[in-house]
């Protein structure tokens, strides 16, 4: 069930927050930033020609970009890496898009956000602009939703099929990293 407080923009309920917070854990990630996700998602913005590109883990009471390109964002402005503790790389779990497609366990394509009532109120539209969002959740081989990879862009966009097949295909790849760090 979904749930809409008239106080803060549309979050969906997340039965599954407990289970992926331990999962999180035991694979190592959603703390700290990871060079290698930073690096993907800078390739998966510039494959899509969009500004903004994340690697995204939810905790239990916010989510966490691990990966992260971001570059009019980041403190030290664009070419700059966002530290660890950088507000860049965190966000509330009633911000964005993400919880809802981890809720859904299904990929979001959102031509134009404020096409959207309950999801044009989102802070991230009024603080950082986003118009467009394009989203896949990360399933790991244990069924467990660990986050999402997502492209983001300032400017209303279609997306279409090809950017859905597109963002499908970048979250297939980054649960094999995830996979191929693990047996490493």
């Amino acid at each position: 069930m979904m749930h809409e407080p008239a106080d803060r923009p549309f979050r969906p309920d997340d039965h599954e927050a407990e289970r992926r917070a331990a999962r999180l854990r035991e694979l190592g990630l959603g703390e700290r930033p990871e060079p290698a996700f930073d690096e993907f998602a800078r390739v998966m913005a510039a494959e899509a020609e969009a500004p903004l590109a994340m690697v995204n883990f939810l905790g239990t009471d916010r989510q966490y970009f691990a990966g992260l390109h971001a570059p009019e964002f980041v403190k030290g402005g664009p070419g700059a890496v966002a530290a660890p503790d950088d507000p860049a790389r965190f966000m509330t779990m009633d911000q964005g898009w993400c919880p809802l497609v981890v809720a859904v366990r299904l990929a979001r394509v959102f031509d134009d956000v404020c096409a959207y009532p309950r999801f044009a109120g989102n802070p991230v539209v009024d603080q950082f602009g986003i118009r467009s969002y394009l989203g896949a959740p990360l399933i790991d081989p244990t069924g467990t939703v660990l986050g999402t990879v997502c492209v983001v862009d300032t400017q209303p966009r279609s997306w279409g099929r090809d950017g859905l097949g597109f963002i499908k295909g970048q979250a297939a790849r980054m649960i094999e990293i995830i996979g191929e760090r693990r047996t490493a």
